[in-house]
């Protein structure tokens, strides 16, 4: 399967492509239409390898060097360059005084011990 990915990234190289057709393997039901892929399924097949890696290392970038025989710049670098090819779902912190009001608002703490929280931040 993994090789059969690798030609496929090949074939298209850095061209958008969508899929057609998709069939669950268990069942045999097809579905047609058309089908964006993924952000990490746009990567090439070398850089879903090294993907792949740094999830295994547990984002390690000292395991990362001794996996590829670079330097931590190298993977720094790599790293940087596939951050901005993903879209990425950006993620908003939520601060302890929102935290704090949410958790007021749901009834899991009272009034007096919302106060005392937010003094302490």
């Amino acid at each position: 399967m993994a090789n059969q990915w690798d030609e496929l990234t090949k074939l298209t190289g850095d061209k958008e492509f969508y899929v057609t057709r998709v069939r669950m393997k268990d069942s045999g039901i097809s579905i047609e239409g058309e089908f964006e892929q993924l952000p990490l399924a746009r990567l090439s097949y070398d850089d879903q390898v090294f993907v792949a890696q740094f999830i295994r290392c547990h984002g390690s970038i000292k395991e990362m060097e001794q996996a590829f025989g670079v330097s931590y710049p190298t993977i720094k670098a790599r790293l940087n360059r596939l951050n901005e090819q993903l879209a990425m779902v950006e993620i908003q912190t939520v601060s302890s005084a929102d935290d704090v009001i949410g958790r007021l608002e749901r009834g899991e703490i009272s009034t007096q011990e919302a106060v005392e929280l937010l003094k302490q931040k």
